[in-house]
């Protein structure tokens, strides 16, 4: 019987942080995806319908909002692997999380918006590593599981619900204040690194939910995440065709992460975009968009709507708001990275198949 090889202090802390950060994160979008995403869509949607219509699917979209941090606990959960009466616990626990910094005196709660969600995510985290511990390991389990999960997640999220709050707020703050000072140099660099978190196996819509981008920050942080999406779906046609443009256009650029291992360099061009974009985004075409949207790009066609919303209700016209996301979120982008791509092509640095996709 072959033995099992014991992980070094180094490859330990790699699978931990790769537990916490690529997983968790992962499970941390897609509980934002089904509450606070999808309830800021449907809020804006029941603005432009009249009628009982539109408000139901207001109320909706609020409530949705309001559920961000059990949709976390959940999202986390499951992409942790962890077992059903830990997973339900973990929808409490995110729950208490994100509103733990509302809570005076620890007497009432007040109840709008998403509330913090990385808060949200520790207390859930904390919840599930604790939570794991005892499930399944006893005859009461129907009680000692969610006893020993509510307590753990509840206690660490009320603990850290201010501080956590305060440093977002600080944090977020200081890249808005970078953006309204230094516009030319914060678009690039929050463009840039935007980008590259949304293809990265990391959350880009979780990190501008967190640090609450909004305003022109947001803005060029969307442009990022289009630059990405819009830059590899167009470069890579030839490789991956109709599916392939879909896939990453409308999807997500992450599908990429494979052939980046193997060739670097494929990257380049939409980097480039966005180092490109993101000035011109912050200096000339003032685009703004909102924390939910702000890390979205062009998946399911979020970020572009978001920031529609954000641009028009600030009193834009809209056809002026129209014209630079068609410009600066999808048409720039292409050209761009196409022009990148293609003499790199000619260089030998990018081959045929180099981007090619199982889609």
């Amino acid at each position: 019987m072959a033995k099992k090889t014991r992980k070094t202090p180094w490859g330990l802390l790699k699978s931990y942080l790769s537990r916490v950060f690529i997983d968790g994160l992962s499970g941390m979008a897609l509980g934002l995806f089904s509450t606070l995403i999808v309830g800021t869509m449907l809020k804006q949607l029941g603005a432009y319908i009249p009628g009982q219509i539109g408000t139901m699917l207001s109320n909706v979209g609020a409530v949705a909002q309001v559920a961000t941090g059990a949709g976390i606990g959940c999202g986390v959960a499951v992409k942790l692997g962890a077992k059903p009466l830990v997973i339900f616990s973990a929808s409490a626990c995110g729950f208490v999380g994100a509103f733990a910094s509302k809570i005076p005196d620890m007497q009432t709660v007040s109840l709008s918006g998403a509330g913090d969600p990385l808060n949200a995510f520790i207390a859930a985290y904390f919840c599930i590593e604790l939570g794991s511990l005892v499930a399944g390991k006893t005859k009461i389990d129907i009680i000692l599981t969610p006893l020993v999960s509510v307590i753990s997640g509840g206690v660490v999220g009320l603990l850290t619900g201010v501080p956590i709050a305060e440093f977002n707020g600080w944090l977020g703050g200081l890249v808005e204040y970078g953006a309204e000072a230094q516009p030319l140099l914060t678009g690039l660099i929050v463009s840039v690194l935007m980008g590259m978190f949304l293809t990265l196996p990391i959350s880009s819509a979780a990190i501008g939910v967190i640090l609450g981008l909004s305003g022109i920050a947001a803005g060029a942080a969307t442009v990022g995440c289009c630059a990405n999406m819009i830059g590899f779906a167009v470069i890579s046609y030839r490789e991956n065709k109709l599916g392939g443009l879909l896939a990453q256009g409308v999807g997500t650029s992450m599908l990429q992460m494979p052939n980046i291992m193997k060739n670097p360099r494929i990257w380049i061009p939409p980097i480039v975009a966005s180092a490109v974009l993101g000035p011109l985004s912050t200096m000339l075409f003032k685009m703004t968009n909102t924390p939910a949207g702000s890390g979205m790009g062009t998946a399911g066609l979020v970020g572009p709507i978001l920031s529609f919303t954000d641009m028009t209700s600030a009193g834009e016209d809209t056809k002026t708001v129209l014209i630079k996301i068609a410009l600066i979120y999808f048409i720039l982008p292409a050209l761009i990275s196409l022009g990148v791509s293609e003499g790199m092509r000619k260089a030998g640095w990018i081959k045929q198949g180099d981007m090619k996709l199982d889609v």
